[in-house]
């Protein structure tokens, strides 16, 4: 199984967008309106399966952001992680995966964020690929007292 899609729209996180409202007299967060409206603008990118996946896949994203318009990096960084979960979210919003628990969503392999000039177009390119869950790695009974005390372990 493979699949590809294209959103041609610059990229959003979900979490460093979101802001405080006040409803009935208490603090609430909510996303923000750029959030919210990347989220209606990517829907026609993501039309949902038939059955959305629910077997173990590699979801991999490429990010492609516009550096400043002189060449430099922008101050404020982009959290890959972040911008991963957004997308996550919406592959389940919009019926791609079933869920985005490890079962399902087994692995991010390969994701980057690479930062372009602006002759460029800013989008998310997402490639899932099956993933066999290798089971094969698990910790013994009593390598756990280590992993619990905060100890390293490598499993071969």
């Amino acid at each position: 199984m493979y699949m590809y899609i294209k959103i041609p729209l610059k990229p959003i996180c979900k979490k460093n967008n979101m802001r405080i409202i006040t409803v009935a007299g208490h603090a609430r967060l909510v996303q923000s309106k750029a959030y919210k409206k990347y989220e209606r603008d990517v829907k026609p990118y993501l039309r949902p399966l038939a059955e959305p996946i629910d077997h173990a896949v590699n979801v991999k994203y490429t990010y492609w952001i516009h550096k400043n318009k002189d060449g430099s990096i922008p101050k404020t960084q982009i959290d890959l992680t972040n911008l991963m979960s957004a997308t996550d979210d919406l592959l389940v919003k919009y019926g791609i995966l079933k869920d985005d628990n490890i079962l399902i969503l087994a692995a991010h392999d390969g994701s980057r964020a690479y930062y372009i000039g602006h002759e460029f177009e800013e989008c998310t390119e997402i490639e899932i690929t099956e993933e066999v869950p290798d089971f094969s790695r698990k910790a013994t009974p009593d390598q756990v007292p280590q992993i619990q005390q905060g100890g390293s372990l490598l499993l071969q």
